[in-house]
């Protein structure tokens, strides 16, 4: 019987164990989409206790939470930090073959030492002992980059925001990257006029653009985008529900600006125009400068409209979606490389119906010249799990190549995240050592086998975005 959260955890055969510890394990952390505060990095900030590093902010935990029966208050209302990690502690025994059980035992066992499971009779014990180490100065946010051996972040930025805290982090000679990610969905979002205005009229004032049609909205985003590419920049993000590739002429989506930038509601298809536009200008920019542009798709936001109006965006009421995605997909993706203008690009799909898809999609843009330039993107959100996982990279080995891929990524707000890294490597691992175990694989290429397993934990990634 094997033994839960052991050294071998995840790993269920010799070969397997011998690829994580001689191969994964070892490798930097480069972390390329994630929502980490920058502010909190630059401010090098201490945190108060266990629940405001682990349960702040933390929609997975807060699900978990409600669908256990616990009050809002606990999470994200007033309550003490202690009731809110008591609360979380009571959960937890209810969250077994849920990600969370793996991840949080993750999270105490290799931030603080703790081999103990987290239940009600264990919590007080686990608070004092997280508490006290948390007032060390190596628990501090940069502390624990450092601990993780982070080499690279990503965090995600609008184009008017400051950078401030980048160039902060620069200037004081962090060893970790902190570097911004370019995410202009604020400049997509033209269903609320009154939002659009509000949003466009500071872009404007950021940028030192006058903003009066389509147009100059391209050039003030265009000064935005060199600003982000002066403070190491090397990827965009676009959080889309589909894709958008709606036939316009440049003179339709002059008109559709001056109607929402006036207050006047659009029509269905004039949003999906507008949009289709937009996507295919921030492609552009781009390639123009060697980016890499990450699409998240598929998710339905904010379902709960009571919950949105009292507790707002990001609170855990978000779900997977049922889009259909490949036409426009491939249509975006050709009109794009029919321009010469297709940049590197990773794809996350949300609903794992679509691996498959998406899997032969990339093969169709692949150029020959870069090295897996089309990226399927790893289980993202409600598929950063051990079965999510696998099923998207044996997607991507049975329709791509597997050796090619760029890795995992952390997507959250939490300095106690990075172990999703050991978690997505164990689970490759284990994937490519049962395949040599059972002959599907020679183990007389361990030593190639290794080396790939290398690349996909770190090396690809440095590699890929030149960071």
């Amino acid at each position: 019987m094997k033994t839960f959260n052991d050294e071998n955890f995840l790993l269920q055969t010799p070969t397997a164990e011998r690829l994580y510890h001689d191969h994964a394990a070892k490798m930097p952390i480069i972390d390329y989409h994630c929502h980490l505060n920058p502010a909190l990095v630059a401010a090098d900030h201490r945190f108060r206790s266990i629940a405001e590093i682990w349960l702040d902010g933390d929609h997975y935990k807060w699900r978990a939470m409600r669908t256990n029966g616990v009050a809002e208050r606990y999470c994200t209302g007033d309550a003490s930090d202690w009731e809110k990690f008591e609360k979380w502690a009571e959960t937890v025994p209810y969250t077994m073959r849920n990600p969370l059980y793996h991840w949080t035992h993750l999270e105490l066992k290799t931030a603080f030492g703790v081999d103990t499971l987290l239940k009600p009779s264990t919590a007080r014990e686990i608070y004092d002992h997280c508490n006290a180490l948390i007032q060390q100065p190596e628990y501090s946010a940069r502390g624990l980059m450092r601990r993780y051996n982070v080499e690279v972040v990503c965090t995600t930025d609008d184009p008017v925001d400051s950078l401030e805290h980048h160039i902060k982090c620069k200037d004081d000679g962090f060893e970790c990257k902190v570097l911004p990610t370019w995410r202009p969905d604020k400049a997509m979002a033209v269903e609320n006029p009154a939002a659009f205005k509000a949003y466009i009229d500071l872009l404007a004032e950021v940028s030192g653009v006058e903003i009066r049609s389509f147009t100059t909205l391209i050039d003030a985003l265009l000064v935005r985008h060199r600003y982000f590419e002066s403070v190491g920049c090397r990827l965009s993000d676009h959080g889309i529900e589909e894709f958008y590739a709606e036939d316009y002429t440049q003179n339709e989506i002059e008109q559709i600006f001056t109607k929402v930038y006036g207050g006047t509601p659009l029509t269905d298809e004039e949003i999906r125009k507008y949009k289709s536009a937009m996507l295919v200008e921030f492609g552009i920019m781009d390639h123009a400068t060697s980016w890499t542009q990450q699409f998240h798709f598929g998710v339905i936001r904010n379902n709960n409209s009571r919950k949105m109006a009292s507790i707002g965006v990001d609170t855990g009421f978000d779900s997977i979606g049922d889009f259909t995605l490949a036409k426009n997909m491939a249509k975006y993706l050709d009109r794009l490389d029919k321009q010469g203008k297709l940049t590197k690009t990773i794809l996350y799909n949300l609903n794992p119906r679509d691996n498959e898809m998406v899997a032969t999609m990339i093969g169709n843009f692949q150029d020959g010249e870069i090295a897996g330039k089309i990226q399927f993107g790893s289980g993202w959100w409600f598929l950063d799990q051990k079965d999510g996982m696998e099923r998207q990279m044996n997607a991507l080995s049975l329709l791509g190549l597997l050796s090619r891929f760029v890795g995992m990524l952390t997507d959250s707000r939490s300095f106690l995240s990075y172990p999703r890294h050991e978690y997505f490597r164990r689970t490759l691992c284990n994937l490519i050592g049962n395949d040599i175990e059972a002959g599907l694989l020679p183990a007389s290429e361990i030593d190639f086998i290794g080396q790939m397993v290398e690349n996909i934990s770190y090396n690809n990634a440095k590699e890929y975005f030149k960071f």
